[in-house]
C-alpha cells in the first residue's frame, strides 16, 4: 500500500498538532543533527554493498553474533526481503494489523489467510506475522503466550514486528532469545525509537541460517551512508526516548479516558500510546477532514485496515496540551452534531 498509511502530513497544509503517526516525536536531535553535519562528506562516497559493520556493532549490544543481525532501509524493507526470500508460503496475517505484511507477501505469491485471533492459527499455516506491540489495536501479546503458539507450530517461521518495542512496559522477546528460537525472526525499527523516520533505518534479529536467505534478496546499498552514521551515532550515544515510556502511558491513560467521557465513541484497551475509537456518529474520513482543515490536527483514517470500517480512527498520544486541545475540538465536534 503505496497510500493510505498514516502521517499523511505531506497531504495537509499548516498542521499544528499530529495524531496520526505513532512516533512520538518531541524529542531533541540536535546531538544528531551535529553528529550528520560533521560527517557529510559521506555522501560523496558509496556506503558498504551491506551495511556489515553497523550490524557489528548491533550485534555487539544485543549480545549476539553479527550474522544474526540484519541492517535493513527501515523496517518495511525487512518485511518485503523477507517475504521474498521464503517465496510461495501460505502466510497467516493476524488482523487488523500493518497492511505491507500482506502487500509484500502477496507481491511473493504467498498464499495469504488474515486471521483474527491467535487460536484460528492452524497447521496449515508456513509462516505467521504478527504486529507486537500492534499497529493499529495497541495490544501486546505476552511472551508467554507467543512462546507457546511458537512451540504449538513447529514447522511454520514467526515473523514478529517490534517496531513499537520501546513503546510499551510489557515484557517482549529480546534479540537474543530471537536468535535462540530457530524459526522466529525479529523486526526492529530505529525509525520508531529515535523518531527519525525520513532515514530509513530498521533491522531483524534471528538465527543465522534465516538471515542468510534473507541476504540473498537484499540489493547492495540499500541503506544509505546517513541512515548508517546515524546508527552509529546513537549506538554510541545511547539516546532515551522522548519521555520515559511511563509516563507516555500515564499520559495515555488520562487522554484515552477523556475521550471515553465525550460518550462519542468507543475507545479500545492499549498497551502503548496509540489507541483505537470507534466513532458512534460520523465517519472516520470526514471527521478526519474537519480537524485537518477547520484545526490544523491530524488523525489517522483506520478505516483501510483490514477488519475495520468507516467508525475507526486511530490516535497517539502527544504532549499533555495537545491532548487536551484535541478533547476540547471533539467536544465541539460532539455539539455540532448534536445541534
Amino acid at each position: 500500500m503505496l497510500h493510505g498509511h498514516g502521517d499523511d502530513i505531506y497531504a495537509f497544509r499548516n498542521i499544528k498538532a499530529n495524531f496520526s503517526s505513532n512516533i512520538f516525536g518531541k524529542t531533541d536531535l540536535s546531538g544528531l543533527y551535529n553528529h550528520l553535519s560533521a560527517r557529510m562528506e559521506c555522501m560523496t562516497t558509496y556506503p558498504e554493498p551491506e551495511p556489515r559493520s553497523l550490524e557489528t556493532k548491533l550485534s555487539a549490544t544485543y549480545g549476539i553474533r553479527p550474522e544474526e543481525v540484519c541492517v535493513t532501509n527501515g523496517a518495511t524493507e525487512a518485511i518485503y526481503l523477507i517475504a521474498q526470500a521464503f517465496r510461495g508460503m501460505r502466510s497467516y496475517v493476524l488482523q487488523p494489523t500493518f497492511s505491507e505484511y500482506a502487500d509484500a507477501c502477496r507481491l511473493h505469491a504467498h498464499t495469504v489467510k488474515p486471521v483474527y485471533s491467535i487460536d484460528a492459527i492452524d497447521s496449515n499455516a508456513d509462516m505467521v506475522w504478527l504486529c507486537n506491540p500492534n499497529n493499529p489495536t495497541g495490544e501486546v501479546r505476552s511472551e508467554n503466550t507467543l512462546r507457546k503458539l511458537i512451540q504449538s507450530h513447529p514447522s511454520a517461521y514467526f515473523v514478529i514486528d517490534q517496531s513499537y518495542e520501546d513503546y510499551t512496559c510489557k515484557k517482549l522477546f529480546s534479540a537474543a532469545e530471537a536468535t535462540d528460537m530457530p524459526q522466529v525472526m525479529l523486526l526492529h525499527s530505529a525509525a520508531k525509537r529515535y523518531a527519525i523516520p525520513g532515514l530509513r533505518l530498521g533491522y531483524i534479529t534471528a538465527p543465522a541460517d534465516l538471515l542468510q536467505r534473507v541476504r540473498r534478496q537484499r540489493m547492495p546499498w540499500s541503506v544509505n551512508a546517513m541512515a548508517i552514521e546515524a546508527g552509529y551515532f546513537f549506538l554510541q550515544n545511547e539516546s532515551p526516548l522522548p519521555v520515559l515510556t511511563e509516563d507516555l502511558l500515564k499520559e495515555t491513560n488520562r487522554f484515552r479516558h477523556a475521550v471515553e467521557n465525550l460518550e462519542i465513541a468507543e475507545v479500545w484497551p492499549t498497551d502503548t500510546h496509540f489507541f483505537l475509537i470507534r466513532l458512534q456518529t460520523g465517519k472516520s474520513h470526514l471527521l478526519k477532514k474537519y480537524l485537518a482543515e477547520e484545526h490544523k490536527i491530524l488523525i489517522r483514517d483506520a478505516s483501510n485496515f483490514e477488519g475495520l470500517d468507516d467508525t475507526f480512527i486511530r490516535i497517539a498520544t502527544q504532549t499533555p496540551e495537545e491532548n487536551d486541545r484535541l478533547i476540547k475540538v471533539l467536544e465541539e465536534w460532539k455539539i455540532s452534531f448534536i445541534c
